[in-house]
């Protein structure tokens, strides 16, 4: 798995590439999560478009960032799930607990809804 950071009007954007599944990866991305936090950018976007697979581990991942950004008082969205990760996440009845959005800009405008 990679991922890459980009800003876009209020938000930070993490888009994933590839398998996710936890291990160093999840180490990486609480790291870039605080260097964020320090720089009082707390509302994130997970485009998971190119995601292929994803397992308990790469879940509870997302879940571990979706919990660091909200303690910072910020909030962690989902967009662009494939049918695969969006079965995933009704599965295991996270679906319930993320905010997820068919398209980016979808999830980038429900920032400014709050």
């Amino acid at each position: 798995m990679s991922f890459n950071v980009s800003e876009r009007y209020n938000c930070v954007i993490i888009e994933f590439k590839g398998n996710v599944m936890g291990g160093p990866d999840a180490v990486s991305l609480n790291e870039k999560l605080h260097e964020l936090i320090e720089q009082e950018k707390t509302n994130i976007v997970a485009d998971l478009s190119k995601v292929k697979f994803m397992n308990s581990s790469g879940l509870g991942m997302l879940i571990g960032a979706l919990t660091t950004m909200r303690k910072a008082g910020g909030d962690l969205r989902i967009a662009n799930a494939t049918d695969k990760i969006e079965s995933l996440l009704i599965i295991t009845k996270l679906i319930t607990v993320f905010k997820h959005f068919k398209s980016l800009d979808e999830a980038i405008e429900s920032f400014d809804e709050k």
